[in-house]
């Protein structure tokens, strides 16, 4: 217990009433949703980002635990204090500070309940897609520490997809800012890595967040099934169509006649399965799909399929499907849930195991889950929460469930977290390498292990140093003076990586990864043996390639079997292992996501001779932290890629793009931004100098609109945006379908040589005509493109001198930085090599940085200088 002379140092912190230790006060606390207690020592409730950092400097200076709170709606004992100290209630922090529809972002604080954002943003005409059955009650901050997904998470992916900054305060007291309202700053993910973390890596202060036009139109369909097994085939052959629904969700028999009672949502209580599926887009394109994929129902046994007759019935539908947990406490005063994953194609095994497992420990249970993401939740009836049998059965069940979903590839948990609930299970799912890998992450952001302790790690067994048993270092295996090959090496293994770049760790000698061949003098390492595809699974929309494999491979491969990844390199012979490293994405993303999004996991060997898997291949996976997202932009500095797993998606039934001629850069840039406020299906919206021959009349830019998916949503949305640059003046467009905005984005690059400086600036999509106009000056120098999604301006300055070019370098770069954005140099002419200052950049989470490459490379071997942090 706290002494109540440190308790009055805390008191001193904070202003009056924003602390309170009394027992009424703490038992208030002591719960989440779950099962799991633990009795706080004292409850504070900051109002600012300043007290926050009061509140964790007076815990560094005293020993105290922090355990970060929202609402209290998570179910896996993630927000309770079990080994005392402080909760920290972020209640008073709930504001929503900017809402930008231009720039479709919001900046909110952390306790802003998830609806009341979505309902604002409606009123914009803006949509935030990730939506938790506890939506109407639960917090942002919650929801990012959880990286929360909910129904429409098959469409739209899940919170992470959606998180693109946040200011967070580290266990060391440090403040920082990682990434922002600009995209793909220059520095590692950290706001990747934190969302998910469960509070253990920082207390967030502030959040930018992404925001997508809102649908303007949804139909919703009810099928009704024999069986949930039978339910599932058919959930995984409306993915093999390629048709993309919002939302896939699922409810058992059980408990559709627990819920139906209590939501009147007129829900056939006789049905074994009731399969949700909703479709949004134009009102033009919903009825083809929706006759489209009954088709595939009733050939895989739905019947008496029933489409919601207007937005009430809709309403309720969705209000039964998310009132799941207030039902059941009709029927028992506590409730268990089960989260885990498994790849779709496995989602009807799954079902039929957890039956089994259900029956073989007598528990009454039925299920509510998310199947086109092949996320399932068992729902476990408690009539006694005080029966230690009972208890036992339950947490038993929900072991061998886990163990189940492992073997099959899956996770452990998709979407609840770990917290206290699975801490155990942890080594199910994940080698001792991995473990140490992610408490390595513990220790750079919170060394003294002051936040959330005692969450996602196991608890270590007697005689254990740690919950890594098992785990041997490689040092001990590979002899110091191991043989360095002068010429380099080329890998066949990740064990083989791992092994080389060990013994050059011990040696002390740096070395370069490429993923050219090797012919040269120079100490590297070249991916080019881990080349081709290892898995490809069309039905969980995923493949598996080496890290050396050219994209252009892993297309041409994709393409003949009717898929892509929805990636682009410039350059044709580019691997996919040096995109992902730099991170560097094509207009396509508006539509896709960003390489942060496509990528679901990879091997990497690590420079001190570990190697780990950084996750699973599947959409949702909260098992421990996300390692993945650190390595991406990462220019091979904490790792080398072995092998990356990626999403891939059916090619798009249609594809048309406008072209607009356009005279000066002022209209371009009006009518780029108009263009904006309407996408839906765009792919990319660019603006580049005219150099097509394909249209009458031409000018001295050419602005391109394109927009891809099904044929009646991409007419839907071009005769949209035709109408409405008509009203601002704009020429009648060119219509083609053979080049694309990415296409031009692609060529305006491709047009650099060995003496051209490429720099990409990127600032935040609301000041991007601002930008562009503050320096039309120095673009009459140069060629360029505008990718209008992502706030990015990619520029070819053909350089005269080296004086010259810094000169230009330092003004676009000033005047970007000012609008909180940045530019970085991604090509320069050898002759410039060492002259100019690549970055240009300094992120305030460097020394964070510094403390984990050191971790992971503590010599300092892999890729010197080839990144910000050097």
């Amino acid at each position: 217990m706290l002494k109540e002379s440190v308790l009055y140092t805390l008191k001193k912190t904070l202003p009056p009433g924003q602390i309170f230790t009394d027992r009424a006060s703490l038992v208030a606390y002591e719960v989440d949703a779950g099962l799991d207690k633990g009795l706080p020592e004292g409850v504070v409730f900051p109002r600012t980002t300043d007290d926050v950092v009061n509140v964790v400097r007076w815990a560094s200076a005293h020993g105290v635990p922090l355990i970060a709170r929202g609402a209290g709606t998570g179910l896996s004992g993630g927000a309770v204090a079990d080994r005392g100290g402080i909760i920290v209630e972020f209640a008073h922090m709930n504001r929503l500070k900017e809402l930008d529809p231009l720039g479709r972002s919001a900046l909110v604080e952390p306790a802003l309940i998830n609806l009341r954002l979505d309902e604002r943003a409606q009123t914009m005409g803006l949509y935030f897609p990730p939506d938790p059955s506890s939506q109407r009650a639960s917090t942002m901050g919650g929801n990012v520490a959880e990286n929360s997904g909910g129904p429409h998470c098959f469409k739209y992916g899940v919170t992470t997809n959606y998180v693109t900054g946040m200011e967070v305060v580290l266990g060391t007291g440090e403040r920082i800012r990682v990434g922002g309202l600009a995209m793909d700053y220059p520095e590692y993910d950290f706001c990747g890595l934190i969302t998910g973390s469960e509070g253990m890596l920082g207390l967030m202060t502030s959040l930018s967040l992404r925001l997508l036009r809102r649908p303007p139109a949804v139909k919703t369909l009810l099928a009704i099934f024999d069986s949930v097994e039978q339910a599932g085939t058919a959930v995984s052959a409306v993915i093999s169509s390629g048709l993309v629904p919002a939302t896939m969700e699922m409810m058992d028999q059980r408990i559709v006649r627990i819920i139906e009672p209590f939501a009147h949502a007129n829900l056939p209580v006789d049905a074994g399965a009731v399969l949700i599926i909703e479709f949004d887009g134009y009102p033009e394109g919903l009825d083809r799909q929706l006759e489209e994929v009954m088709q595939i129902l009733r050939s895989h046994g739905g019947t008496d399929m029933r489409i919601a007759r207007d937005e009430e019935e809709r309403y309720k539908i969705w209000l039964a499907r998310k009132s799941a947990a207030g039902a059941i406490a009709r029927e028992a005063p506590a409730q268990y849930t089960v989260d885990i994953t498994v790849p779709r194609s496995r989602l009807a095994e799954m079902l039929a195991e957890a039956n089994r497992i259900g029956d073989k420990f007598n528990i009454r249970m039925g299920h509510v889950f998310h199947a086109g993401d092949g996320n399932l939740h068992p729902l476990i009836l408690v009539p006694d929460p005080d029966d230690h049998d009972l208890i036992d059965r339950i947490h038993a069940s929900g072991r061998e469930m886990a163990l189940c979903c492992v073997a099959m590839g899956g996770s452990i948990t998709g979407e609840h977290g770990v917290g206290i609930e699975k801490r155990d299970f942890m080594p199910l799912m994940h080698k001792p390498e991995e473990l140490l890998a992610m408490w390595d992450v513990k220790q750079v952001f919170d060394p003294q292990f002051l936040l959330n302790p005692g969450k996602v790690f196991p608890v270590p067994a007697p005689g254990e140093s740690g919950p890594y048993a098992g785990y041997t270092p490689l040092e001990k295996l590979v002899p110091a003076n191991a043989e360095l090959s002068i010429q380099g090496y080329t890998p066949t293994t990740a064990e083989e990586a791992a092994r080389q770049l060990q013994a050059l760790s011990q040696a002390g000698r740096s070395v370069t990864i490429t993923s050219a061949p090797l012919d040269d003098q120079d100490a590297r390492i070249s991916t080019s043996a881990l080349r081709g595809v290892r898995t490809y699974a069309p039905d969980d929309l995923y493949i598996t390639v080496g890290a050396g494999t050219p994209l252009s491979e892993i297309q041409a491969f994709l393409r003949e079997r009717g898929q892509h990844v929805p990636l682009v390199a410039p350059w044709p012979d580019m691997s996919i292992g040096a995109l992902v490293a730099i991170n560097l994405n094509a207009p396509l993303r508006m539509r896709y996501g960003a390489l942060r999004d496509v990528v679901l996991c990879a091997t990497v060997a690590l420079a001190d001779g570990r190697v780990i898997r950084t996750g699973r291949p599947i959409v949702k996976n909260v098992a421990g932290f996300d390692l993945t997202r650190i390595f991406i932009g990462s220019y091979g500095t904490l790792g080398l890629l072995v092998d990356i797993s990626l999403k891939v998606f059916a090619l798009p039934r249609a594809r048309k793009t406008l072209l607009f001629p356009v005279e000066d850069l002022s209209s371009g840039l009006r009518w780029g931004q108009e263009m904006l406020r309407l996408a839906l299906t765009a792919s990319s919206i660019v603006l580049t100098e005219d150099n097509t021959r394909e249209r009458e009349p031409s000018g001295a830019y050419l602005l391109a609109y394109t927009a891809e998916g099904m044929p009646e949503d991409v007419e839907a949305e071009l005769a949209q945006v035709t109408e409405v640059l008509q009203r601002l003046n704009a020429p009648a467009p060119f219509v083609t379908e053979t080049l694309s905005g990415t296409e031009l984005w692609t060529s305006s690059i491709q047009k650099a040589n060995q003496q051209s400086l490429v720099v990409r600036i990127g600032v935040p999509v609301k000041n991007l005509a601002i930008y562009l106009e503050g320096i039309s000056r120095q673009l009459k120098d140069t060629s360029y493109v505008v990718d209008f999604a992502s706030g990015f301006v990619y520029a070819i300055y053909n350089m005269e001198s080296a004086e010259a070019a810094r000169a230009w370098l330092t003004a676009v770069r000033h005047q970007a930085l000012i609008l909180h954005g940045y530019a970085i140099v991604l090509a320069q002419p050898a002759v410039l090599e060492g002259q100019l200052e690549r970055w240009g950049y300094q992120p305030s989470s460097l020394e964070v940085m510094r403390r984990l490459k050191t971790r992971w490379d503590p010599r300092h071997i892999l890729n010197p200088a080839a990144f910000v942090l050097d």
